[in-house]
């Protein structure tokens, strides 16, 4: 590398203040406490939205429902972020995978727990 190329590289390393680091921080936890909110939303409206659970199984009839929800809860995000007024535009595609598999997780826990104690 030249030199020109490694000083331009450690500029665009110590560009940043300690505030606006901050904020990408704080920026960063509303993201994921949006995505963690809106897995648990999701999955308990999939759990009273799906139907009764059949005692046998321990599934329900229309669980359908419960995917197409957290697909919603995933999409809804964005928004949560307008409102929020969190700067969706500069997310790129790790950072929604984050917040579908952040959401997708709770999700998946909470619909769970909640067919688990159902059957019980």
């Amino acid at each position: 590398m030249s030199d020109e190329a490694i000083e331009a590289k450690t500029e665009k390393k110590a560009g940043k203040t300690r505030a606006e680091k901050q904020a990408e921080h704080q920026n960063r936890i509303k993201r994921t406490v949006v995505a963690c909110f809106m897995g648990i939303i999701a999955g308990g409206l999939s759990f009273y939205l799906s139907g009764d659970v059949d005692m046998a199984t321990g599934l329900q009839p229309t669980a359908i429902i419960g995917v197409i929800l957290l697909l919603a809860g995933i999409v809804f995000q964005k928004h949560i972020f307008m409102l929020t007024r969190v700067d969706y535009m500069e997310l790129r595609g790790k950072d929604w995978f984050y917040q579908g598999f952040m959401t997708f997780t709770l999700w998946f826990m909470t619909w769970t727990f909640l067919l688990t104690s159902s059957v019980l």
